[in-house]
């Protein structure tokens, strides 16, 4: 039995843009937890990123009082979570420190795939779902049709929903009320050893490591020594406290609580997110199983323009790292680009972000190899290796086979748009599994498709064949069979590793050519003629040329032989070869990034 029935824990979930932080935000003006002067949209995406771009990125906690109905006040802790499926990772962490969670469905669009996802998610992790309709307010809302979905899908029935306008405010008490009358009281018992769970943590440059906890049994409080159990390592709590929505000191977190700690952790690689923290000297008996890691779905390498700021780019991975444990990293050196990292992603739009935060916050300027999946390579002496890098992959004559990862995707779409996506999944190697009509107008499309065909535009296109209306979703299957190629280019002659691909051998040659039209568009003009190739080990299979900028050296020579120009022209052309020979290529950033694109 619970001896904190004055708490309630929950979190919010939803597919991407369907107004979490929005609803979040007006919960928070309703209890009066911020001061209106210092109030801005979107409270709790703190990162200037999150507010640019109108998504969650990472997962926030917060605590406030709220006086219901009944007379009685409640502490309610918040965690808001993303709704991109990049960020799955983040939903899952939260929905540990929680006992329910609001299903949020945006009443113009009605259930998407996100949606779905979210929900099984939070149906595993046995959480009190309550379902909500946001965005009431909009002209093209539609009610009865969110309802009728809720119920086909969710088995929800329509008095179960609750509608709100979260930019407006209306229905936002009403959702409060549930939340302090469905959801029940964490299960805590203060007389218990300390039982918590390290759900998340962020990097900060004075206190170190702070780690957020859910307290489940016992106490917490400065000055005990606690045990990590799964990193086996003993700390001194220095500071504990409450997130409303800033840091505010505490002596304790008691049983029920959600808060954060800090123990003077300078170095990152110390926290395992989903670690059990007790107290040293009175261990709890069990540890929680730890959080089923995310495995990275996408590789890329990572490299400073400058060779001097490695060590700089090096902290700031850890650091990074730190606050978003779902990606990996290595060191890597590749040609001409130097020392770098070789990261693993969960998708393009995560790896999109790492790249900005690694630019914004710590003031690097980087260079972005094109992405790649993770290849197993079974080699002809017997060995599998992996391989998540062109410049990893062994010779053609030492390969066996290869198999490469596949992943169910997840379509929810318009009628109208289904056969222009059956088309673009058939033009991505995909196989057609399944279809479930969602009411009059929608569909939900099942495919089976290599993942290194979707990992960089497959979701932009889908957004444009549905004219925005479809959403998309993926879970890894397995690895298949294929038959790969790697592409290498080179300028000058000169390999340039940064732009090597690996490639379906199908789709070889179009690749090819479309790189080297490409660089031939983003190279600029140099003093000297720059021959683009594409080939495959040495055949090259796609070629372009940048012409020389020119400069005419016969200008002052005014009449006289012919023979005095052509001296003057031999001699430029043997100084543009010598040029050509030591100069190197001057390929700016963007470059990097187009051919990444495509």
């Amino acid at each position: 039995m619970s001896n904190r029935p004055d708490i309630r824990n929950f979190c919010i979930i939803a597919h991407i843009d369907h107004g979490k932080s929005t609803l979040a935000d007006r919960m928070l003006e309703l209890v009066g937890a911020i001061d209106k002067r210092k109030f801005t949209d979107q409270m709790l995406d703190s990162m200037e990123l999150e507010k640019e771009r109108g998504i969650t990125i990472k997962a926030k906690a917060v605590r406030f009082t709220y006086k219901a109905d009944d007379g009685n006040e409640y502490i309610l802790n918040l965690i808001d979570t993303p709704g991109h499926v990049d960020f799955t990772y983040e939903v899952a962490k939260s929905l540990k420190a929680c006992e329910g969670a609001l299903l949020l469905v945006d009443v113009s669009q009605g259930i998407e795939a996100q949606t779905m996802g979210n929900f099984y998610l939070a149906l595993e992790n046995d959480l009190r779902i309550i379902p909500v309709g946001n965005k009431i307010d909009l002209p093209s809302a539609n009610r009865k049709r969110t309802a009728e979905e809720l119920h086909d899908i969710f088995g929800f029935k329509e008095e179960e929903v609750t509608y709100v306008s979260a930019k407006e405010g209306t229905g936002v008490r009403a959702v409060m009320e549930r939340i302090i009358k469905e959801i029940s009281p964490p299960a805590a018992d203060e007389t218990k050893p300390l039982k918590a769970i390290l759900f998340d943590s962020v990097f900060d440059l004075y206190k170190g490591a702070i780690v957020f906890v859910r307290v489940f049994d016992g106490k917490l409080a400065v000055g005990d020594t606690i045990l990590m159990m799964h990193k086996n390592a003993t700390y001194r709590v220095e500071e504990v406290g409450f997130f409303v929505p800033e840091q505010l000191k505490q002596n304790e977190l008691r049983a029920g609580d959600v808060g954060y700690i800090c123990c003077n952790i300078k170095n990152p690689q110390e926290v395992d997110v989903g670690d059990t923290i007790t107290l040293k000297d009175n261990p709890t008996e069990k540890p929680f199983e730890g959080y089923k890691k995310m495995s990275p779905m996408v590789f890329s390498g990572i490299f400073p323009t400058a060779p001097k700021d490695y060590p700089q780019l090096r902290e700031a991975i850890e650091k990074l790292h730190l606050s978003d444990s779902s990606f990996v990293f290595e060191p890597d050196s590749l040609g001409a680009l130097g020392y770098g990292f070789r990261c693993g992603f969960l998708g393009l739009l995560h790896m999109e972000i790492v790249q900005e935060r690694l630019e914004r916050e710590f003031s690097l300027d980087l260079i972005v190899t094109s992405p790649s999946v993770m290849y197993q390579v079974k080699k002809t002496d017997g060995e599998t290796v992996n391989v998540d890098s062109p410049h990893h992959l062994p010779g053609e004559t030492e390969i066996a086979e290869v198999f490469e990862p596949y992943i169910q995707a997840t379509v929810l779409t318009p009628i109208d748009a289904m056969d222009a996506i059956c088309e673009l999944a058939k033009s991505r190697r995909g196989e057609f599994i399944k279809s479930d009509y969602l009411g009059k107008d929608r569909i939900n499309l099942v495919f089976e498709l290599p993942l290194a065909e979707i990992i960089v535009d497959f979701y932009d296109k889908i957004k444009s064949a549905s004219k925005g209306y479809a959403s998309f979703e993926y879970e890894f299957i397995g690895y298949r069979k294929t038959e790969i190629v790697k592409i290498d280019l080179f300028l000058n002659k000169k390999p340039v590793e940064a732009f090597s691909l690996i490639v379906h051998k199908e789709k070889a040659y179009t690749k090819a050519r479309g790189v080297v039209e490409k660089l031939k568009e983003l190279i600029p003009r140099q003093m000297y003629e720059v021959s683009i190739q594409a080939g495959i080990g040495a055949r090259i299979i796609a070629a372009e040329k940048v012409s020389a900028l020119k400069k005419n050296v016969t200008a002052k020579c005014y009449g006289g032989d012919i023979s005095r120009k052509r001296k003057l022209w031999e001699k430029q052309k043997k100084g543009k070869k010598r040029m050509k020979q030591i100069g190197m290529v001057t390929v700016p950033q963007e470059a990097f990034w187009e051919v990444l694109k495509m």
